[in-house]
């Protein structure tokens, strides 16, 4: 793997979630505003720190890190990885930034600043999506698993299994901590899970299925994939993957 970090510096369906089995509420969602988003990003991951927008864009040969402007949509700077290289989930910590790999098993650790790689930690398995809760690394596979690093040894702590009722819930995709809770990304799934990382068990369901209707969707990877929490502010952002547009949320009652 250290090939693809040198190289820096110069998937399989799942069942996921079924709504006719959900036992936890279903919440739907407000729009409160709207921005530009590149509608040719196959957007991995999204992050928001210090107002300052971050996106991992996935694909061989397409992968990179970008900085972008919320209001206009503008990428303001980009790293691209290498060809071999499958951009995945991407999250803060401290003054970087941690960007994962598909089948690389390879996390790639980036100066916030300059967006260059300046680290990088194995992982076996796929890589998903990845969050903090401000002490650990938290990373799904694909699987109903999130496990949780220490960044210190970069190995695993703690093995998580998501489910709502009985039922384990697979496919989780991009990840975000926000006031408590996990938010998860179900992959080609049109909801967002609200996991109590405690237990495991999903708190609620946020309906998405009005946001970006199939018709507006470019082609069957135009899914829902990406979400951000301005600690700041508090506000909520979500896209997909070839979307149009950013979307600021709140959930309803």
């Amino acid at each position: 793997m250290r090939e693809y970090f040198i190289a820096l510096l110069m998937i399989c369906p799942a069942i996921g979630a079924d709504e006719t089995s959900m036992i936890a509420p279903i919440c739907d969602v407000r729009v409160v505003a709207t921005f530009p988003h590149d509608v040719a990003a196959f957007t991995q991951g999204l992050v928001i720190v210090d107002g300052q927008l971050f996106e991992s864009i996935g694909l061989y040969g397409k992968s990179a890190l970008r900085r972008v402007n919320l209001p206009s949509g503008q990428v303001l700077q980009e790293t691209r990885l290498a060809a071999e290289v499958f951009a995945e989930g991407l999250t803060a910590w401290r003054e970087q930034l941690v960007q994962l790999t598909w089948r690389e098993e390879l996390a790639l650790i980036y100066d916030r600043e300059q967006l260059q790689p300046v680290d990088y930690f194995e992982y076996r398995g796929e890589g998903w999506g990845i969050t903090s809760d401000g002490t650990h690394w938290i990373i799904s596979n694909g699987s109903a698993e999130l496990r949780w690093f220490d960044p210190m040894t970069r190995r695993v702590v703690r093995r998580l299994t998501v489910h709502d009722g009985e039922r384990p819930i697979t496919a989780l995709n991009e990840l975000e901590w926000i006031d408590g809770e996990i938010w998860a990304n179900v992959w080609q799934q049109n909801v967002i899970a609200r996991i109590d990382p405690t237990s495991g068990a999903v708190n609620s369901w946020l309906n998405l299925h009005d946001l970006l209707p199939d018709i507006a969707r470019s082609n069957r990877d135009a899914v829902l994939n990406g979400i951000a929490y301005d600690t700041t502010s508090q506000r909520i952002f979500i896209t997909g993957k070839y979307w149009p547009t950013l979307y600021q949320i709140e959930p309803t009652p």
